[in-house]
């Protein structure tokens, strides 16, 4: 195995896991209300559904890599580290 075979199967790797958390951000945002959002105090249901949805789209149609990707990866984490739980939390009461 040569060092080109492991650069390509960790950037699929990456792509892949990186698209899996994209994808999983974007499903958790629609299945919240608009109301929850305002009510947790975050963006609104639109704001993080259009963020969410074109670093998915751009994901799938360019560079995980790449400064725009990077920058929408960052998004959906911190939708899943911050606004989720925030979510979550207003649901459970």
């Amino acid at each position: 195995m040569n060092v080109f075979q492991v650069e390509g199967t960790i950037s699929t790797v990456v792509f892949f896991v990186l698209l899996a958390v994209k994808l999983f951000a974007f499903v958790s945002a629609l299945m919240f209300s608009g109301p929850s959002y305002e009510a947790a105090g975050k963006l609104t249901k639109v704001a993080w559904c259009a963020i969410l949805g074109l670093g998915l789209a751009l994901h799938l149609l360019g560079s995980p890599l790449g400064f725009l990707s990077i920058a929408f990866t960052i998004a959906a984490f911190v939708y899943l580290a911050d606004v989720r739980p925030a979510l979550a939390n207003l649901t459970r009461r």
